[in-house]
């Protein structure tokens, strides 16, 4: 029998993980000691169990330890397969070494990982030069994508989109989202100035100046991407964009400036965030109930 246990910041994402699957809720204490040393206590018995820790992964230095400690004290206590459910995996940017001496933090977070889970779920990592997240993880993976669910709530609450990706690397995945929506789609041009500079290049949209832009990104933290694009919308005569995003970190003051730019800013719960609308929780309860039945109950 599955049950799953939720990460601190994780309570309700798991809670509603477990509901959806019918599974046990585990619980799970955790601490500072005065010399800010984690303290972790599983409180559930997990004996015989296959456990599954849900944490998605935003800001992960200061949770990550107590992850690893979690998962060890799982396994040392008898747990049968002790799991990961990380709707957003952290470090995946520095895939290469860029600069003499850069740390590929990627590579080093897969083998940590990849060596405290038998199986790691998560939903859209944002791959670069791998081209699959098996080529970086040891550990069994499972990506979901969540470009369905974003095309079906574009087609539910929005007339005449018109679905706009931020780069060429994204036209597959806008393609893909706007066939489902059945609205047209177009990928901007992005070019990197630095961390929190981007200039934006629109194609030709005058065909579509009646419908509503709507910008799709996997992920958005510091918000520059959506922001210039939208000045670049409101500029070529579109009103204020809806923005869709899987990911919302939102670091600093993002959040604010993109609202701003914007009409109506709209996330999965992949990261817990108030634009949070459209939930993940029964594609992965779904994919869960499939590796539980293929691997057999235990």
């Amino acid at each position: 029998m599955r049950m799953i246990v939720p990460m601190p910041g994780n309570e309700n994402f798991a809670e509603s993980l477990a509901r959806a699957g019918g599974w046990e809720l585990g619980h799970l204490e955790m601490r500072r000691f005065p010399d800010q040393e984690s303290y972790v206590r599983l409180l559930s018995e997990v004996r015989g169990r296959s456990v599954d820790l849900v944490c998605s992964l935003v800001r992960p230095d200061a949770g990550f330890l107590g992850l690893m400690f979690a998962a060890d004290a799982a396994r040392e206590l008898g747990a049968t397969r002790v799991n990961l459910v990380a709707p957003y995996l952290a470090y995946m940017r520095q895939d290469s070494r860029f600069q003499p001496g850069e740390a590929v933090t990627s590579r080093t977070f897969a083998r940590l990982l990849s060596g405290s889970f038998d199986k790691i779920t998560t939903v859209d990592p944002h791959l670069h030069r791998y081209p699959t997240l098996a080529d970086l993880y040891t550990a069994r993976t499972l990506v979901l994508h969540a470009a369905p669910l974003l095309a079906d709530w574009i087609g539910a609450e929005i007339a005449k989109p018109l679905i706009i990706g931020p780069d060429v690397e994204s036209e597959q995945w806008v393609s893909s989202v706007a066939g489902r929506a059945g609205a047209p789609h177009a990928v901007a041009r992005k070019i990197r100035r630095g961390d929190r500079e981007v200039e934006i290049v629109l194609p030709d949209l005058s065909e579509w100046l009646d419908h509503q832009p709507v910008l799709i990104d996997d992920i958005c933290s510091s918000g520059r991407t959506l922001i210039e694009a939208a000045s670049e919308l409101r500029l070529r005569g579109f009103p204020c964009p809806i923005c869709v995003v899987v990911h919302a970190l939102f670091s600093d003051d993002a959040y604010k400036m993109l609202a701003e730019a914007s009409a109506r800013i709209v996330s999965t719960d992949a990261v817990s965030h108030p634009s949070n609308a459209i939930t993940l929780v029964p594609m992965i309860a779904e994919s869960l109930e499939c590796s539980e039945f293929s691997q057999g109950r235990v």
